[in-house]
């Protein structure tokens, strides 16, 4: 079962089924995350065949992990199947 681990807790946890992998990366579910562990970042980025992307610090336990988390709010049409969905990164363990 995927899951996204920092700071010994569990982001994000779903079925291999309910993930999509894209260029390495594992995009959960947005229901498949812990909402508590996000803060918003006015952190953005832009990619040419998926659009801008979005991020979130994860706050664990008092420590901030900045823009560890990401998403396409709006991805462009052919990277339409991470819409809704969240991926990590910088330090975070995604189990696959």
């Amino acid at each position: 079962m995927p899951r996204a681990i920092w700071n010994e807790a569990v982001i994000a946890e779903s079925s291999a089924e309910s993930v999509k992998i894209v260029e390495g990366n594992v995009y959960f579910p947005r229901e498949a995350v812990q909402a508590e562990f996000l803060k918003p970042s006015d952190e953005h980025t832009i990619c040419p065949w998926k659009g801008t992307a979005s991020y979130y610090d994860v706050v664990v336990a008092g420590k901030v992990n900045s823009g560890a988390a990401w998403y396409y709010p709006e991805p462009k049409p052919a990277a339409r199947e991470i819409a809704g969905r969240i991926a990590f990164w910088r330090g975070v363990i995604v189990e696959k």
